[in-house]
C-alpha cells in the first residue's frame, strides 16, 4: 500500500506508556477482534465511514467503548454518533488525554472538542512502532496544517483552519532522522511524502526546511500551490534536497470553473509554462484533475486527454468532483437538490454522487473512464516513459539511490512472465519494456506505478 495516515501514530504518540497500543489498517491486513481492547479509536474519512460505523458497532456488540474521530466525523459528528460512544471533533491533541481518563473512570462523554487549534511546535514524534512497516512504499511526515486558500470543494480549511502552523525545523529534521533508526522494527521507507497541503505556504519556512534536509540525503515528495513555479530559489533548494516529485492540484482548465471553485490562484498561471518550469528542475508534477464541475461538457473530456499527453504529464490523478460533507460544494449541491444519495461509500472521487450542470451522471461516469483509460494506456504510458528517459529526467535520483542490479533482474523476470498472456497490450508493452529495465536512466518503481495506474484505469467497470 502506498502508506499511512498520520491521525494514528499521531494519537499513539499523545498516549501514556502505561496503556498497551495495537494497531489495525485495513489496507493492509485483517483486524484482530479477538485482542482483548478496552478502547477502540477509529479515524474515518467519508469513503469509509460505512465500514468504519460497522467496526464500531461490532466491538460495542462485544462491550468495547469506541471512539470515532477524523475528517468525517468532525463534519458529521451526529450521525457519526449514533455508530459509537464518543467522537472527537477537529483535531485530537487538546483532548486525547483527557478522554483517555474519562475512559479509565467510567465516564466518557458523548463528544470532545478542542477550542483551540493545535500547537505544532508541541506536538510529540509521531509514534510508527505499531505500524505493519514492511507493507508501505513511503512515510509521511507532516511539517504545517492550514491551508490559506478556501476552494469551494476541500475541507481542508474547515478542518486545519486557514492560518498556517508549523513545527520548528529542528523538529522535522529530528522526525527524518528518526525514521532512519530502526525501533521495535520498524524502519524508514525510501521516500517521504511531506503530506502538508501546501508546502511553500510559508516560504521563509520552507527555504530553512529544504536547507536543513539537504545533508539528510532523502528522496521526497510533496503537495505544492502552483504559484511554487515562479520559486526559483525554493525550485532549486527543493531539488538539491532530494525532492523528485510535486503534487499540484490544476483541478481544470475552465477558467470559468477556476472562479466557480474559489480557485483564483490558479487563474495567474499558464498551466503548461508552470509545468515545463517545475519540471526542468528535475522535479516530477504530479497534477490532479477534476471532472464534473459546472461548466464542463462532454467535449471538456477530449481537451483533458489532450492537455495531459501534450504536457507529457507523467501519473495525472483524475478525480470525479465529489461534495464532501463539510464543504460549501456538499452545502452548494444540497441546497440545489443535486445529490443523489449519501451512500459514503461511493464518495471516493470515482463514482458520481451528484447531478451535473451540463451532462448527465451517466455521460460524467462514462466521460471519467474514458479520460483515465486513455492517459493510462500502455502505448500512452511508453510514449510519455521515453521522453523522460531520452530527457534523463532521473539522472539525480539515481545517483543518490541508484536501482541495484539485483531488483532490475527480478523485475525484468517478473516481465517475461507476463508477456504469455491473454492481455496483448500488457504482453506487447512488457516486450518491449524488458530491453530497457536494466538502462542506468530508468527508475523501476516509476514503470510499476504507471502499471499500476493501468491495471486500476482498466478495472473501471
Amino acid at each position: 500500500y502506498v502508506s499511512y495516515l498520520l491521525a494514528i501514530p499521531v494519537l499513539a504518540a499523545l498516549t501514556p506508556e502505561k496503556h498497551e497500543i495495537r494497531v489495525f489498517d485495513e489496507n493492509v491486513g485483517d483486524i484482530d477482534y479477538t485482542w482483548p481492547a478496552d478502547l477502540v479509536g477509529i479515524s474515518v474519512r467519508t469513503m469509509f465511514a460505512t465500514q468504519a460505523y460497522a467496526i464500531a458497532e461490532k466491538y460495542r456488540e462485544m462491550g468495547v467503548k469506541t471512539v470515532l474521530g477524523g475528517v468525517h466525523p468532525s463534519m458529521c459528528p451526529d450521525e457519526a454518533r449514533g455508530h459509537c460512544d464518543s467522537v472527537v471533533v477537529g483535531e485530537a491533541e487538546h483532548v486525547w488525554q483527557t478522554l483517555l481518563e474519562d475512559a479509565e473512570k467510567g465516564r466518557l462523554k458523548p463528544v470532545y472538542k478542542s477550542d483551540a487549534k493545535a500547537d505544532m511546535t508541541a506536538t510529540p514524534l509521531p509514534q510508527r512502532v505499531g505500524l505493519a512497516n514492511r507493507q508501505y512504499l513511503s512515510d509521511i511526515v507532516q511539517t504545517t496544517k492550514g491551508c490559506p486558500f478556501a476552494c469551494e470543494f476541500c475541507a481542508a480549511h474547515a478542518i486545519d483552519g486557514q492560518k498556517i502552523r508549523n513545527k520548528t525545523v529542528d523538529q522535522v529534521i529530528q522526525e527524518v532522522t528518526a525514521l532512519g533508526q530502526t525501533v521495535g522494527g520498524y524502519k524508514r521507507k525510501k521516500a517521504i511524502f511531506f503530506a502538508d497541503d501546501n508546502i511553500i505556504a510559508n516560504k521563509r519556512f520552507a527555504a530553512d526546511l529544504f536547507k536543513a534536509l539537504k545533508p539528510a540525503k532523502v528522496n521526497w515528495m510533496c503537495q505544492a500551490s502552483i504559484d511554487i513555479s515562479e520559486e526559483d530559489r525554493l525550485l532549486e533548494s527543493m531539488r538539491e534536497s532530494g525532492c523528485g516529485a510535486v503534487f499540484i492540484g490544476f483541478e481544470t482548465l475552465s477558467q470559468d470553473n477556476l472562479a466557480s471553485m474559489n480557485k483564483a490562484i490558479n487563474l495567474k498561471f499558464s498551466y503548461a509554462e508552470a509545468i515545463e518550469k517545475i519540471q526542468s528542475y528535475g522535479i516530477l508534477v504530479h497534477s490532479s484533475f477534476i471532472l464534473g464541475c459546472d461548466f464542463d461538457t462532454p467535449a471538456s473530456f477530449d481537451e483533458l486527454i489532450a492537455f495531459i499527453n501534450d504536457n507529457h504529464l507523467l501519473m495525472p490523478l483524475i478525480n470525479i468532483l465529489t461534495p464532501f460533507p463539510g464543504t460549501r460544494l456538499f452545502d452548494r449541491l444540497a441546497s440545489e437538490n443535486r445529490i443523489l444519495h449519501k451512500d459514503w461509500s461511493k464518495y471516493d472521487a470515482k463514482h458520481v454522487v451528484f447531478s451535473p450542470s451540463n451532462m448527465s451522471p451517466e455521460e460524467l461516469a462514462a466521460g471519467y473512464k474514458k479520460v483515465i483509460r486513455s492517459v493510462y494506456a500502455f502505448d500512452t504510458i511508453l510514449n510519455k516513459l521515453k521522453y523522460y528517459w531520452g530527457r534523463d529526467f532521473w539522472h539525480y535520483a539515481n545517483e543518490i539511490n541508484p536501482v541495484k542490479m539485483n531488483y532490475r533482474l527480478l523485475f525484468a523476470l517478473r516481465l517475461c512472465s507476463l508477456v504469455p498472456s491473454r492481455n496483448i497490450p500488457r504482453s506487447l508493452f512488457a516486450m518491449k519494456i524488458v530491453p530497457r529495465v536494466f538502462d542506468k536512466h530508468v527508475r523501476v518503481s516509476t514503470i510499476l506505478t504507471m502499471m499500476a495506474y493501468n491495471d486500476f484505469a482498466y478495472s473501471v467497470r
